[in-house]
């Protein structure tokens, strides 16, 4: 296991709100390795001691349920390096140590150094630079580079992006990249694995002879919350469509796998991603949606209006609301539409995967009114943390008439949170929770054509005050 985690942006929200934490909840879980040293840098101008009294803080505020005593024990292992990211002595010094508190690696390329994990907490600009530095620098055999989402700008920044990891590999080995995706750390994104693979009755009903429709939503009642100089640029499409909800969709509709093995899980994976039917310019006009927040109330807090907000550029017409309708050309999903939804400033949380399946032939009921539509709806995230079987019962009279079941239960219990995953699979040199190179480029390949008919005015920006339901249900589309 490697026992060294170098963290670049290590004065970030990223690294404080998440990773930080995460680290702390593995160290208290005893899933760390014995003599664990996280080195921290960016471009502030810290020492140690600033950094961990830094650090400390915001796992006070950010891990308070974690005992102080792994919280400090974390600190202890911590040390900083001021970086520059595009000088290779600089990152060198961060990466491998120079002598002066911690461990050094040793100097050069090759043979005495040991393995490293390399986090890039870093804005998405700088992968590319980073990941050339470091291959300047090199890496150990068995080393890893660690990037955030989203996986370059587009299809071609992705290709170069891969390339560049390649390179980089070419001695830490060729499992260097790990692409991250918090989504699969989740405890109930893995939870969808489990219903539909291990349950003969979900199983046997799993594909479009049954199931009408698949929604896949993640609304959230936070707003922009200071992040216009990411999200202004990315907008909802990019910042969760393409890498975190496609992850999931990839789980609800892929083949079993033979293993849950890295290599089956992620093959399995692409397939998906590669039966998404291309969209043609008028596909993406009549079967996507784009809108954004204006003033409004969430609670008992005023939200402007998102061209209201701090640094945010009008003219660029982000959408904080995206909605993509998307069909599988295989055997399985074929005549099965799967929608994407995803928005911010909502009324209330919403975060959860709705399995509707189709109506049964030929139902007694035609004194009644129709009975509603079977649905399986799996809650994502702590926030909506639920499973539910919507079923038909008989309500009692003369006939009896159909009424709703809802059948609800909590899923299974979760030892850690999903970025804590995601961090013990890097170290521990596994691949389960990564994106595979080829899953990138294939989910760019598929939200392209929405991207470009959204650049040029064929898709209306609608708008939806914050706080409401989001904007009103489109006509009946094609």
């Amino acid at each position: 296991m490697i026992d060294k985690l170098v963290l670049l942006g290590a004065t970030g929200d990223l690294a404080g709100r998440y990773l930080l934490p995460a680290l702390a909840e593995l160290h208290a879980a005893g899933g760390l390795p014995g003599g664990f040293e996280l080195a921290g840098a960016a471009r502030d101008a810290l020492d140690d001691d600033s950094f961990r009294q830094a650090a400390g803080a915001e796992l006070a505020e950010h891990a308070a349920d974690v005992p102080v005593a792994a919280r400090d024990a974390l600190v202890r292992s911590m040390r900083y390096r001021p970086v520059d990211l595009e000088d290779a002595e600089s990152v060198a010094r961060a990466v491998h140590g120079d002598g002066n508190g911690g461990r050094s690696d040793g100097g050069g390329r090759g043979g005495g150094r040991r393995p490293v994990a390399v986090y890039l907490a870093l804005p998405s600009g700088l992968f590319a630079p980073t990941v050339r530095t470091l291959g300047t620098v090199g890496l150990a055999p068995g080393s890893r580079i660690a990037l955030e989402k989203p996986f370059g700008e587009d299809l071609e920044s992705a290709r170069a992006l891969n390339a560049l990891l390649a390179r980089a590999g070419e001695e830490a080995g060729e499992h260097v990249a790990f692409r991250v995706d918090h989504f699969l750390g989740m405890a109930s994104v893995q939870n969808l694995l489990g219903l539909r693979l291990a349950n003969r009755a979900l199983a046997a009903a799993w594909n479009s002879e049954h199931i009408e429709q698949v929604e896949i939503v993640w609304e959230e009642t936070l707003a922009l919350e200071g992040r216009a100089a990411y999200y202004d640029r990315a907008g909802q499409l990019k910042d969760m469509v393409q890498n975190h909800l496609l992850q999931v969709l990839c789980l609800v509709a892929m083949e079993p796998p033979a293993a849950l093995r890295a290599r089956d899980l992620r093959d399995r994976k692409l397939d998906v991603l590669r039966a998404v039917r291309p969209m043609s310019p008028a596909d993406a006009v009549a079967r996507t949606r784009r809108a954004r927040y204006t003033a409004g109330r969430i609670g008992d807090r005023q939200v402007p209006a998102y061209v209201d907000e701090d640094g945010v550029d009008p003219a660029r017409a982000t959408e904080t609301c995206a909605e993509v309708a998307l069909e599988l050309d295989n055997e399985r999903w074929a005549g099965t539409r799967f929608v994407v939804r995803t928005a911010k400033a909502m009324g209330r949380d919403r975060m959860e995967v709705v399995v509707r399946f189709r109506p049964v032939a030929g139902a007694p009921f035609a004194s009644s009114p129709a009975p509603a539509p079977n649905e399986l709806r799996v809650g994502l995230g702590e926030l909506d943390d639920h499973v539910t079987l919507v079923l038909t019962g008989g309500a009692a009279g003369t006939p009896p008439r159909p009424a709703p079941l809802a059948l609800t239960a909590p899923p299974p219990p979760c030892a850690l949170p999903a970025y804590s995953r995601v961090l013990l699979d890097i170290l521990g040199g596994e691949s389960t929770l990564s994106v595979r190179g080829d899953e990138a480029e294939q989910a760019w390949r598929i939200v392209t054509p929405v991207l470009e008919a959204w650049a040029d005015g064929s898709v209306p920006l609608q708008e939806y005050p914050a706080g409401s339901a989001g904007p009103p249900p489109p006509a009946r589309r094609a």
